[in-house]
């Protein structure tokens, strides 16, 4: 249901736009890396990031919840959505408990065909003031950042925006530009505020959703005030995202037993069979997930749909050396006070999911209370000294507790 909800949104929002020009994909300063994802090595937690932080979320009867599906980081508020009982969540910067904003918050009317449920939210800024806005199966409401209605509207672009050049330049993806009844659909599009026009690229299908089954669009990932990447559905390249134009920065090449085959896309075989080919190729990587540029280092996802606890999919890969690093393989030491940034090797929040962002020059993941104690347990020998918050949590909470946020800041030199 929620899938098709989202396709439905699309579907209905693109046509919305229009995009007055086509813009061509510049190759020519594309690198091409050959990576083994089963020879990242590890290290240690202090080689690669400068500061690592541990956010116990508060546990109280009304903000309970599961675990972290999406977070968004909103000035000092952390934004959660909660896809067991699809609700947000708001935390301030240290965990405390502000509102929750779920179905009994959510406004029906009389004309709507069903009831209002959430599925999804974006947080936005709109004439100076932040909102969360909802995505429901009636319309899009707007609440405040305490969590009291604002608004309904109808039309809303459910994609994220991207904007580059102080605010001038907004990327935003699935938009169209009308020619007479003929429309031309683009996946990534660069809006210029100033001189009022805007370039496509990526042409698609609008009713590819329809056709086809798609796994892993990676989307649009930001790691500079005017840099971006995008990579999409069966693809292994790392398309670079500027203020003036879009390049292909990284083709990836992969071993033999990961890669898709040639025609993956273009064979007729492969249609709505996809998931199928994936079963009996469970090693197969379909696509990138959201990638970072960060200094010399790579950030890397690799998206496949089943869970193998020893494939490498999250790495850090050094432009420079070649040096290649599993996020599975990290060490913890006395930065992260003896605990993982992870959950890997216990839970698969972080397999399935990676980085819930990157804001501020840092990245934000979660686990779970569950792992959390178990890992404490595990570095009793360590005899580590927590700050106050972690601290007060670990004698407060329990197993059952609610997730925590992990933050940690990466090293760029």
């Amino acid at each position: 249901m929620f899938r098709k909800l989202i396709n439905a949104l699309v579907l209905a929002l693109i046509s919305s736009f229009q995009v007055y020009a086509q813009g061509k994909i510049d190759s020519t300063e594309m690198l091409t890396l050959r990576i083994d994802p089963q020879s990242a090595r590890g290290a240690t937690v202090s080689q690669l990031f400068d500061e690592v932080k541990f956010i116990p979320l508060e546990t109280t009867k009304e903000s309970l919840f599961g675990n972290i599906a999406e977070l968004k980081v909103a000035g000092k508020k952390f934004i959660i959505y909660d896809y067991d009982t699809r609700a947000v969540l708001v935390f301030n910067d240290e965990g405390k408990f502000v509102t929750k904003i779920d179905a009994t918050k959510l406004h029906s009317d009389k004309e709507d065909k069903e009831k209002a449920q959430s599925y999804g939210f974006r947080a936005i800024q709109e004439d100076g003031n932040d909102y969360i806005v909802m995505f429901t199966n009636n319309n899009i409401q707007y609440f405040t950042m305490e969590g009291k209605f604002v608004k309904k509207v109808k039309n809303f672009s459910y994609f994220d925006e991207v904007t580059m050049s102080d605010g001038n330049i907004a990327v935003k993806q699935n938009l169209s530009i009308k020619k007479g009844k003929d429309s031309t659909f683009y996946k990534v599009n660069l809006i210029n505020k100033i001189k009022k026009d805007t370039i496509g690229y990526f042409t698609f299908d609008n009713k590819m959703w329809e056709k086809d089954d798609w796994y892993g669009d990676g989307g649009i990932s930001q790691y500079a005030p005017n840099a971006a990447f995008f990579s999409t559905f069966y693809d292994y390249n790392l398309y670079k995202i500027t203020p003036d134009a879009v390049s292909l920065a990284y083709k990836l090449i992969l071993p033999a037993i990961n890669t898709l085959p040639k025609d993956f896309v273009t064979n007729p075989l492969y249609v709505k069979k996809r998931f199928e080919f994936f079963e009996k190729n469970k090693k197969v990587i379909h696509g990138l997930g959201k990638s970072y540029l960060l200094g010399d280092h790579l950030y890397l996802r690799f998206s496949n749909i089943f869970w193998d606890k020893d494939q490498k999919k999250n790495l850090i890969y050094n432009i420079k050396t070649s040096e290649l690093i599993s996020f599975q393989d990290l060490e913890p030491d006395s930065l992260s006070h003896f605990l993982p940034i992870t959950d890997s090797g216990f839970g698969y929040d972080f397999e399935n999911r990676g980085f819930l962002a990157y804001e501020g020059g840092k990245f934000y993941t979660s686990y779970s209370s569950l792992a959390m104690f178990a890992f404490k347990e595990r570095s009793a020998d360590k005899k580590a000294k927590y700050p106050p918050l972690l601290e007060n949590y670990l004698k407060t909470g329990d197993r059952k507790s609610n997730p925590v946020l992990v933050v940690f800041q990466p090293k760029t030199k």
